[in-house]
This record gives structure tokens, C-alpha cells and sequence, in this order.
């Protein structure tokens, strides 16, 4: 299977300038770059897709550009609705420093077609204003941007110029690669075609009309229910371990629903597509396994966090679910437990006013009843007893004890 067919079966083709001829250039090795603004200090699991195809291509024997946006990211791509907040430079640059150490988990620098990590600060930053004006600017024409997605989405609410030049910059940034490294393909969301195409546009007027380059886009990842990729509990999954650890990052993988995982599988893994087949397989004969949810979520977890990170992750899961978790380091338990209801209680607090300060039970009757049925735990420990204390002395590690209601409600108590 050719790459571009390839790419089409796992969905990664939205949009592309020259579908022939991109295919034809595919055949030898090619120069391919994506760009990542750095408005955060981490990447998360939405800029994943574009990340991969990074890989693919390298995978395929093309050399990948992985452009930070040390100078665009103290503009920032235009939202479809308000302007960005504006980052320092100390900032974006710090940024851009983090991303590389990131970057630097899915791709490979060495041998014959060795990744490149770029900052167009090194060429955008020395830029003079005359400069950007005389030589570059005249070469857009205002009517023809206006029509841009990106920019027409904004013209009702209002586009500064500063966010309304971004595309020029990023077209500038086309130019550069291609002139450093004859870098000839430009991949990105679906989102950034207008960015793609002012690229293009801007070499062929600079360097003629036999300048061959190519755009090509892939659809933005979305949930079968309609809600936005990428977060869990409303909060972003990040690439930075120190962040997002290891455990909630493989958690939020294996909870992939199953309306969502093979797409998922097909996009953002390195699994062949007979493997993937065989996934979609084993899911439709026995969905309970999540065999596709941990494939996905050991490939990406090991990238990510590394193997120690996997195996931490996998024994974390493998002991919350089935084993005891007393068993784990105290901060294993704390990790595993990140997002659990937590809450303060004074040395001595009886079983029954910690259920309900835990907001474990409604009353002191419910909770009277669960823990006569035996369905309570303090530390590993079935507690039968209505009038027992919980102890700071009893505390793990001296800082926290671990309220379980029945077999997968855990409370975390501090005093």
C-alpha cells in the first residue's frame, strides 16, 4: 500500500493541492514540515495526529521538519471567535524549548533522514519592518486573504491586524524551509489550509511557477458524541509527564469509548492495518477486554512516559481494579488517586461524620447501613465497627488514609 493510500484508510486526508502529483513526489524521498505554536509550556494529545504524521513520514523514509513557533506564537493562529492572549517573548521562547523535549519522544535524529527541530524566531525575528513590508508584503493581496477561512470566520467580530498577518508569517515560514531544506510538502489540521495554500502561493511567486510544492490536510479529531477531543473531565491531557502522569494518561486512553477507538487506533497509532483490522475484530467479539483501548493506550503511554512509565501505569490499573492497593508505593496511591473527592477531617473523626464529610454517604443511617454490610474500607481494612475513629497514626506515610466504598468509590482523607 502507498503511503498517500495508506493515509487515506486511516482518514488523515482532508484536503490536498495536487493529489497526483503529491503521490507521484511520495515515491522518493521527500522534505515534509508541520508547524506547533508554542502558546503553552506542553503540547497535549490534540496536537497527537499531526505529531504521528510527522512520524509516518519519517517511517516512510522522508525527512520530517518540526517547526516551533517562536516568533508566530506571539501572535498566535486567529480562534474563530475572540484574540488570543499575548505572550511575552521570554515566555514563547521557554515554551518552544519545552516542545522540543517533547517532539523529541516521536521522531528520530539520527541516520540518513534525521528529523529536524526549527524556530522561525531565528529567521522572523531578525526581520526588519521595511523588510517584511517591501519584500513580502506586497506580494499579498488583501481581497484574497479576506476570503481565508480562518479570516472571514472573524470579520463580524472583529480581527486585529496583528492576528490578520499571521498567515503571511506562516507563508514566510514555507518559503524558508523550502529554501534551507528544498522542503517541498507542508502537512496540518484541516483548519490550517488557508495557511497551507498562502505558503504555497508565496514560494511559486517568489521562486516561479515550476516550483513544485504541495499542501495536504487531515480532518481534526473529534468524539462520536460530539464533544471536543482531548480533555479529560474538562481538563487537558499533556504530553508533559510532569503534568499529566502516567497513570492519567493511560487511563484516559483506555476509556476511549468504542464508538471512538478504531478511528482513533487508525489515526494516531503505528499499528498496521491488518493489526488494526484485527483489533476491530477482537472488539466486536468481546468488547469487555478493551483489547483496542489498551493497545492504543501502551503504545502511546511508552512514547510518552517511556517503559517505566507503561509499567507504572499498567500496575496502578491492574492493582485499582483488582488487587490491593495498599500494595503500592504511597505515591502510586496518590497518583492513581489524583482525581478522587478528598477532604479534611480532624484525628479521631468517627467511621459514620467521615463517610458523610467524604460525601461518601448522605446520612449517618446510609452510612451506618454500608458499613454493617461490610462495604466500607479504611486503608485496605473492611471496617465493621459503626463507632470506629479514623487515626492520623494509621495515616499511609504518615499523610493520608484511603476510604473505599464498595468496589471502586475511593475517598481520599487527610488530617
Amino acid at each position: 500500500m502507498e503511503l498517500i493510500d495508506e493515509l487515506k484508510w486511516r482518514g488523515l486526508v482532508k484536503d490536498v493541492t495536487d493529489y497526483e502529483g503529491l503521490t507521484e513526489a511520495l515515491k522518493t524521498p521527500q522534505t515534509v514540515y508541520c508547524g506547533f505554536d508554542p502558546t503553552a509550556d506542553s503540547l497535549h494529545v490534540g496536537h497527537l495526529q499531526q505529531i504521528i504524521l510527522l512520524r509516518r513520514y519519517q517511517k516512510a523514509g522522508h525527512r520530517p521538519i518540526a517547526l516551533c513557533g517562536g516568533f508566530t506564537g506571539m501572535i498566535g493562529d486567529p480562534r474563530p471567535t475572540t484574540e488570543r492572549k499575548l505572550l511575552s517573548h521570554e515566555e514563547v521562547m521557554h515554551n518552544a524549548d519545552c516542545i522540543k523535549d517533547q517532539l523529541a519522544k516521536f521522531l528520530s535524529f539520527d541516520g540518513g533522514n534525521a528529523a529536524v527541530m526549527e524556530n522561525n524566531n531565528h529567521w522572523l525575528g531578525q526581520m526588519s519592518l521595511l523588510s517584511f513590508l517591501r519584500d513580502y508584503g506586497k506580494l499579498f493581496n488583501v481581497a484574497y486573504m479576506l476570503q481565508k477561512d480562518t479570516i472571514k470566520k472573524r470579520m463580524d467580530s472583529g480581527l486585529s491586524y496583528t492576528e490578520f498577518s499571521y498567515t503571511m508569517l506562516q507563508a514566510m515560514d514555507f518559503l524558508q524551509l523550502y529554501e534551507k531544506y528544498n522542503c517541498r510538502i507542508q502537512i496540518g489540521g484541516s483548519d490550517q489550509w488557508g495557511n497551507l495554500t498562502s505558503g504555497m502561493e508565496l514560494i511559486r511567486k517568489v521562486k516561479g511557477e515550476d516550483a513544485k510544492v504541495w499542501g495536504i490536510t487531515s480532518p481534526l479529531i473529534t468524539k462520536s458524541d460530539g464533544t471536543k477531543f482531548g480533555k479529560s473531565e474538562g481538563k487537558n491531557i499533556w504530553l508533559d509527564p510532569n503534568r499529566t502522569s502516567a497513570y492519567e494518561f493511560y487511563q484516559f486512553w483506555l476509556n476511549i469509548p468504542d464508538a471512538d477507538i478504531i478511528d482513533y487506533l487508525k489515526r494516531l497509532s503505528m499499528h498496521t492495518p491488518e493489526e488494526i483490522t484485527g483489533y476491530e475484530k477482537a472488539m466486536e467479539a468481546a468488547p469487555e477486554k478493551r483489547e483496542a483501548q489498551k493497545a492504543l493506550a501502551q503504545e502511546l503511554t511508552e512514547i510518552v512516559h517511556g517503559s517505566e512509565g507503561l509499567a507504572k501505569a499498567e500496575r496502578i490499573t491492574e492493582t485499582f481494579f483488582h488487587g490491593d492497593i495498599m500494595s503500592l508505593a504511597p505515591e502510586e496511591i496518590k497518583e492513581g488517586l489524583a482525581d478522587a473527592a478528598k477532604c479534611e477531617i480532624t484525628d479521631g473523626t468517627g467511621i459514620l461524620d467521615a463517610l458523610i464529610k467524604a460525601g461518601a454517604c448522605s446520612s449517618k443511617g446510609d452510612a451506618r447501613r454500608l458499613v454493617q454490610q461490610g462495604s466500607i474500607s479504611v486503608n485496605g481494612r473492611k471496617v465493621t465497627a459503626i463507632d470506629e475513629a479514623l487515626q492520623r497514626s494509621d495515616a499511609v506515610n504518615g499523610e493520608f488514609s484511603i476510604l473505599k466504598k464498595g468496589k471502586k468509590n475511593y475517598f481520599v482523607i487527610t488530617f
